[in-house]
């Protein structure tokens, strides 16, 4: 049988695998409480058997997985910010309605009753509970403690069990040593799931190491939706518009649940003024250290260029190796190197500048200096780029202009500003539109340098004064606030919007450059 025929052999069962897999897998995304993205991924499945099992779209098969890896790598994670970005999400609202319900109804409250104090005790290969009422007390008589005791049948422990309680008196067990605190935490969990019942009826759950009690739920729910707290009476009802369970107080129950407010992360932007006024603060910054990035670079680079093109110059590989050493060394350790050489009491910068001038400079602790020295930290790392860059497009500039320039006596100003800079800028500006985007989302050198630091005071959300958006945002995301998810992908889904915004300028100015040649 050769191989065309077991690849016909095959087929269908290989696709009747596949396709219950994928079935499997859109499922649990729908039991996941996802229905709107387990119908996508149906949907994507379902085009990719379409795809690979018909001869209609044979020309699409090459294509499908690159296409399909976008939708989900690149599509998905952007739809997924976007709706977010809508919602309240946050460490305090992380659950659906129905899950924090749940939670609050789980809760338990010790009851009336006293607590019974526990010991574990082997009887062969079973245990069995002994229960005083109250802590066990050490030093009471064994008389006593036994006329007192309950005590549990043997009991294999594991799962959830509902066991009565007898006299340990008339069950005719003698209880030796009992186990170690340390079997006793072993077991726990097994513990946790039992229920003993009393005598006269009553209950006891597992309410800590060394003890039982009754415990009743700390909350109850009401016909109509509504959670009544079981010790007051007090109602609590689910508010749709801030996601928690409120009392006619304002008083909250944690956790609360995730709802959608709209445009409410945006309106915040512009309506909260102890939030409007860092964030504006931190677009600002953003937008000058990306531009300042761009312009000193440029101008370092481009001298740079200029001056290594130079024929006269001696050792001019060797200059140009050391000059782009920079870039050759990994950024995030140039980072944390000039971190060290910036520190206010050790660091080599100060101690020369004390050595000079008989000043320490703070650093990290000024909120202009920080951001001077976070200019000067993003130059030393981006001039290399543009010198490389400059490097090549002054060495394809035709050797006769600057031929008839110096036949005309013009000097090297002139040459630079009428023949070099015209000729370098259309093929340079889309690389400088997209070097201004990438240090829009530098997020390793704020990260590593200053981390954001100094921080604004009295604001709501922390914010600091060398933040730049990303950074902002990813500290509202994981670090402070709360963790607030929603207005971290709001802040994100505005990034992303200016981004692809100089990403279109980009590629717009490429196309006239091309046109135009």
């Amino acid at each position: 049988m050769g191989r065309t025929d077991w690849g016909r052999l095959l087929k269908w069962p290989f696709t009747t695998v596949t396709a219950l897999a994928c079935l499997w897998l859109v499922f649990r995304i729908y039991a996941s409480g996802q229905p709107l993205w387990a119908l996508a991924l149906l949907g994507l499945f379902g085009l990719g058997f379409f795809v690979y099992l018909s001869n209609v779209a044979f020309a699409y098969r090459y294509l499908f997985p690159g296409l399909a890896g976008m939708l989900v790598f690149v599509a998905f994670p952007l739809l997924y910010t976007v709706q977010i970005g809508f919602t309240n999400y946050s460490s305090s609202n992380l659950l659906s309605y129905e899950r924090a319900s749940a939670y609050l109804l789980e809760q338990t409250t010790p009851g009336e009753g006293h607590g019974w104090g526990f010991s574990l005790h082997p009887d062969g290969d079973r245990l069995r509970l002994v229960l005083a009422p109250g802590q066990a007390d050490e030093d009471e008589e064994p008389e006593t403690r036994v006329t007192r005791s309950l005590v549990t049948p043997a009991l294999a422990l594991g799962g959830a069990q509902e066991v009565r309680l007898e006299p340990l008196a008339a069950s005719g067990f003698t209880p030796g040593e009992p186990l170690p605190l340390g079997a006793v935490l072993k077991n726990r969990q097994a513990l946790a799931a039992l229920k003993l019942v009393l005598p006269d009826g009553s209950a006891l759950s597992y309410a800590g190491v060394r003890e039982f009690a009754p415990l009743v739920p700390t909350f109850t729910r009401e016909a109509d939706g509504v959670l009544k707290q079981t010790a007051t009476g007090v109602l609590f009802r689910a508010n749709g518009d801030t996601g928690f369970y409120e009392n006619e107080a304002g008083e909250r129950l944690q956790p609360g649940f995730k709802v959608g407010i709209g445009l409410g992360n945006y309106l915040r932007m512009v309506e909260d003024p102890d939030f409007r006024g860092p964030f504006i603060r931190i677009f600002v910054w953003t937008v000058v250290f990306a531009g300042l990035t761009v312009l000193f670079t440029l101008a370092v680079g481009t001298t740079l260029a200029v001056l290594l093109n130079w024929e006269a110059l001696r050792f001019r590989t060797v200059y140009r190796t050391l000059l782009f050493l920079p870039y050759a060394v990994p950024g995030f350790i140039s980072i944390l190197v000039f971190k060290g050489l910036f520190n206010q009491n050790f660091g080599e910068i100060n101690l020369i500048l004390n050595a000079l001038f008989g000043i320490k400079p703070s650093w990290f602790a000024d909120p202009f200096l920080a951001k001077v020295m976070i200019l000067l930290v993003n130059t030393w790392l981006g001039y290399p780029y543009i010198m490389v860059l400059c490097t090549g497009l002054i060495k394809a500039i035709p050797a006769d202009l600057y031929e008839a320039s110096a036949i005309s006596g013009a000097k090297p100003l002139t040459n630079f500003w009428k023949i070099t800079a015209p000729l370098i800028v259309k093929p340079l500006t889309p690389l400088l539109i997209a070097s201004f985007a990438f240090n829009f989302n530098n997020f390793v050198l704020i990260a590593l340098l200053t981390n954001g630091r100094p921080d604004f005071l009295n604001t709501k959300v922390p914010a600091g004064t060398t933040d730049i958006l990303v950074s902002y945002t990813y500290r509202i995301a994981f670090q402070d606030s709360g963790q607030n998810f929603g207005l971290a992908a709001a802040i994100s889904t505005i990034i992303f919007f200016l981004v692809a915004m100089l990403s279109m300028a980009n590629l717009k100015l490429a196309k006239v450059n091309d046109e135009r040649k």
